[in-house]
């Protein structure tokens, strides 16, 4: 369990679900969060998210960084402030690691298809179920 400073502790599940929220209500696209419990050993959640340019990639960090302060979350890893033209972001906070992608980046990478035997838990209501 993620270990925070609140009197109710959120699982980690609800938690990187609440990150999934977070992101949809900020604008971020497709949004999924991947249960990878089953199906690796160093991390148990993914948050992906798309996003339309490096100011909005920043916006949606600055987003996370609050989110997870409030929470007394530790970040383990993340990636440099992006530069003008940066197409993916890395938020390590141990058993949740968050994904900002270009679209661009998104499609090349392929996540959802590399770790296609992770269970979907969250993506955007406006979506259809994977």
């Amino acid at each position: 369990m993620l270990q925070v400073n609140k009197a109710k502790a959120h699982t980690t599940e609800q938690t990187a679900v609440d990150i999934g929220k977070l992101l949809s209500e900020h604008k971020g696209g497709d949004v999924l969060v991947m249960d990878m419990r089953k199906i690796n050993f160093w991390t148990d959640f993914f948050v992906i998210g798309t996003v339309s340019s490096s100011t909005h990639l920043y916006g949606l960090e600055r987003h996370i960084r609050d989110f997870t302060r409030e929470r007394g979350i530790e970040t383990l890893r993340r990636s440099p402030k992006p530069r003008e033209g940066e197409e993916w972001s890395l938020i390590d906070l141990g058993a949740i690691v968050v994904h900002l992608m270009t679209s661009k980046a998104r499609s090349f990478y392929e996540l959802e298809r590399l770790w296609a035997a992770a269970s979907i838990i969250y993506q955007d209501a406006d979506k259809p179920p994977v």
